[in-house]
């Protein structure tokens, strides 16, 4: 459904990587719903994935930037501008590795060189982001800038490891710096915590499907999936939500507001 929310907004989106990643479902919607925008990622992460499929499609510019190096995200910017003609209405931080879980350490042995690069890709980048914004005057007044985030930040999820703390370091630097730029430029920073997701990433994970499954019983609406992580950023970067700020917001069909749902209490009695 098409309601031209974006018409004459730009925007910069972080972590697009293949068709199944949230920042490329978004980038689609965004692009349905009138908005120009850049697209950027990793160089290594580039030569991975297929962006430049969805560059075509959306008619965007695809811009290397490792979001942990400041020479990067200037760089970003000031190309971003002059490609966009314009300053940014909205950010995506799409950004989000571990080391540790990728090399299979568990949360009792992790190696702590991985685990502070986990805390700065995965959460000092939206610092990084902001401040380099916040000093370049990239931002328009009122744009709006969303970071994903997980549940795992508030509850344990042993699997998630590190990942955890990052999202918590996340959702703090959006609440502190969403006060920064909103007072400034009344800029908006929120955080959505998204339901398991089949991703790249997400998928990587041990036991993620076990997870997925459990977490779909959990939820009185089940798993929100891609799709539907994109039509609410889409609103979130829209004008419809210009008071939303500070928050971290769940998309997760209900799952976070959960004990039991009846459907897991029949699997355990059965099991039992």
């Amino acid at each position: 459904m098409n309601h031209q929310l974006l018409k004459g907004k730009r925007g910069i989106i972080f972590g697009a990587l293949d068709e199944r990643s949230l920042a490329w479902k978004t980038a689609e919607r965004a692009f349905e719903e009138g908005a120009q925008f850049v697209l950027t990622n990793a160089p290594v992460a580039l030569r991975l994935g297929t962006i430049n499929q969805l560059a075509d499609k959306c008619k965007a510019k695809v811009i290397p930037a490792d979001a942990t190096l400041i020479e990067d995200i200037e760089k970003l910017y000031d190309e971003s501008i002059q490609f966009l003609g314009g300053k940014i209405d909205f950010l995506l931080h799409s950004i989000g590795m571990s080391p540790n879980v990728r090399k299979g350490k568990t949360y009792n042995d992790l190696d702590y060189n991985f685990f502070l690069k986990t805390l700065d890709i995965s959460g000092l980048s939206l610092h990084k982001i902001l401040q380099v914004a916040e000093k370049k005057d990239v931002f328009n007044e009122g744009a709006s800038v969303v970071a994903l985030t997980y549940v795992a930040a508030q509850r344990v999820f042993p699997h998630y490891s590190d990942m955890s703390q990052a999202k918590a370091l996340l959702e703090s630097i959006a609440r502190s710096y969403g006060y920064q730029l909103g007072v400034k430029k009344k800029v908006r920073i929120n955080t959505v915590s998204q339901s398991p997701t089949v991703t790249t990433a997400g998928s990587g994970v041990t036991g993620f499907d076990t997870f997925y499954s459990y977490a779909d019983k959990m939820s009185p609406l089940g798993n929100a999936s891609a799709l539907d992580c994109a039509d609410y950023l889409i609103t979130l970067f829209s004008d419809l939500t210009r008071k939303v700020t500070m928050q971290n917001l769940f998309n997760d069909g209900g799952f976070s507001s959960m004990g039991i749902s009846q459907q897991i209490l029949e699997i355990v009695k059965q099991k039992n």
